[in-house]
């Protein structure tokens, strides 16, 4: 049976292995899927060595909560295709993740990766998922937060593709806190600050930032005794839409994100103070492939579609 560019596609779809591998087995099975998947699985240990050096862009992020709240954890473990990331084995192996940096606090990928995990370690059954599911995947990062006297709240939003978790130093219990916790993080997943506030601010990147103003006034043909004030009221204005707590409250613009978690401290009658937050999102920073798979096929084996 004649192997075409829509079948080697489609099992690349179903297995994330390599093009010229799914090809291989495909001709190895007579063009049969099922028998084809199985062909893959089997070899999967002997060429699992092969997927790390492709991009990994896809994937998930997750957290994890003690049940007080008193402690939070955050990780993203990444693949090359959006359809691992919605893998049942591939989610499930990520949560299980994210419970173990809630439950070990270590602080180095090395060590993360040696820990005690499903009876060997993590590394060991990470190399173990990349074989059976055929597809490289990276554990990129992960995060820890515990501070005495703070609650943690998250969100996850897309089903995994941004993950955020709040601290709220406050006396209120984990059940108290879990409405203006979870609003502000869906603030942070949705405008994504850079700092918490004015006092976090990098001074780097505010000179960076003047700098950049600067130069946009002066383009705009200002005249030079004017620069300095107009730029310093264009960074005022930018600055409250990079820090969390000067953002306009995305559920209520009258106020900002500080005045709402204040607001919700009175109800309750005790304080609340957002401390600190961590946003993490599915491959930022990571530069991307795109491809049309069925097209490169074509391209590379000289196969029609």
């Amino acid at each position: 049976m004649s192997v075409t560019a829509s079948m080697v596609k489609e099992l690349r779809e179903i297995t994330g292995a390599g093009m010229m591998d799914c090809k291989n087995v495909l001709t190895e099975t007579d063009g049969d899927i099922e028998k084809a998947v199985e062909l893959l699985r089997e070899k999967g240990i002997a060429k699992a060595a092969k997927k790390a050096d492709r991009i990994a862009a896809q994937g998930l992020v997750r957290t994890a909560f003690t049940d007080d709240g008193k402690a939070a954890a955050i990780i993203e473990v990444n693949s090359e295709t959006d359809f691992v990331a919605k893998n049942e084995e591939f989610i499930s192996f990520v949560d299980a993740l994210a419970e173990l940096v809630l439950e070990t606090d270590v602080k180095s990928k090395e060590e993360f990766m040696d820990l005690p995990f499903e009876g060997s370690n993590v590394q060991e059954v990470l190399k173990s998922k990349i074989a059976k599911i055929g597809e490289n995947m990276n554990i990129r990062r992960f995060e820890r937060h515990s501070a005495a006297g703070t609650v943690y709240k998250g969100y996850i939003h897309g089903n995994g593709t941004i993950g955020v978790i709040v601290g709220i130093k406050t006396e209120a219990s984990a059940e108290e806190t879990e409405e203006a916790g979870k609003d502000v993080a869906m603030q942070v997943a949705s405008m994504n600050p850079k700092f918490l506030d004015g006092n976090d601010v990098d001074p780097k990147f505010i000179a960076e930032e003047k700098k950049i103003l600067t130069q946009q006034v002066l383009n705009e043909g200002k005249k030079p005794e004017m620069v300095d004030r107009i730029v310093e009221g264009k960074l005022k204005k930018e600055l409250k839409e990079y820090c969390l707590l000067e953002q306009k409250f995305v559920k209520d613009s009258e106020i900002t994100v500080k005045q709402y978690i204040e607001n919700t401290g009175k109800t309750k009658g005790k304080d609340m103070e957002v401390t600190s937050f961590v946003r993490f999102e599915v491959g930022e920073g990571i530069e991307k492939k795109e491809e049309d798979f069925a097209e490169e096929v074509a391209k590379q084996m000289g196969m029609s579609k």
